[in-house]
């Protein structure tokens, strides 16, 4: 037996946030009989439907692509743009954990398991994120060590501290690069921690999350999870949990 909207997350089709409100707004029946509380539970075989439609019974799926810029990391979008789930040849409805920004690059992880997207996504969890990023101008070390602190952001909230090295300080061209490890997942973070502080982020690559890391693909490639990196990416996000 399992809960309601974990099937319903796990099934591809949705989150597990999302699956509640279906629920609560009387959008899933089962067995013919529509449900609208939280944690009823479900035996293998029960009959779903969400709007009238039967739950999805796809094969999970689990990607990790290097992402180029100049795509958007989202399943659909209004302006037409390209998208990273074009780059990958599946016909799962594959989803991307969390986001890149248009004009950032690097690893991001696809998949049709909501269960698993939403215990990565999620803010307790603190699963550690790592980038390698250039600014305009030469951090200085006070800077660095607000950064390893906390940064107050525009919205007024202060990010967990980071974990900051400086790799190279170009002097004759007033550039910085720097690897930066964060614990959480706010909208444009690395960005808007440094614009803080006064710099101006010219290139930002993810290259590493949680414990997955690939040196050795092309930007664009693609390549499905290995069962332990699924495995150790669940363990590290509960570790994170109780942190």
């Amino acid at each position: 037996m399992e809960r309601l909207q974990k099937v319903i997350a796990a099934s591809g089709l949705t989150s597990r946030r999302k699956a509640e409100e279906l629920i609560t707004e009387g959008r899933v029946k089962v067995n013919g009989k529509t449900v609208t509380v939280l944690g009823t539970q479900v035996e293998k075989g029960d009959v779903i439907t969400v709007d009238g439609k039967a739950l999805p019974h796809e094969e999970l799926e689990y990607y990790l692509l290097n992402k180029p810029r100049k795509y958007v990391s989202t399943a659909n979008d209004e302006h037409d743009r390209k998208k990273i789930t074009d780059l990958i040849d599946t016909t799962a409805r594959i989803f991307p954990v969390g986001r890149l920004d248009y004009d950032s690059s690097g690893l991001i992880i696809l998949t049709n398991d909501g269960e698993f997207a939403n215990l990565l996504m999620h803010p307790r969890y603190h699963l550690p994120k790592t980038y390698h990023v250039t600014v305009n101008g030469l951090l200085e070390r006070n800077d660095v060590e607000k950064l390893r602190k906390g940064v107050t952001l525009d919205d007024g909230i202060k990010t967990l501290p980071a974990k900051v090295t400086i790799t190279n300080q170009d002097i004759p061209n007033g550039k910085t690069s720097l690897d930066m490890t964060i614990y959480e997942g706010r909208n444009r973070q690395i960005r808007r921690m440094l614009e803080a502080l006064g710099y101006e982020v010219t290139k930002l690559h993810r290259t590493q999350y949680g414990c997955v890391r690939d040196d050795q693909m092309p930007s664009g490639s693609y390549r499905r999870l290995k069962p332990h990196e699924i495995k150790s990416l669940k363990e590290m996000a509960q570790k994170g949990s109780e942190e």
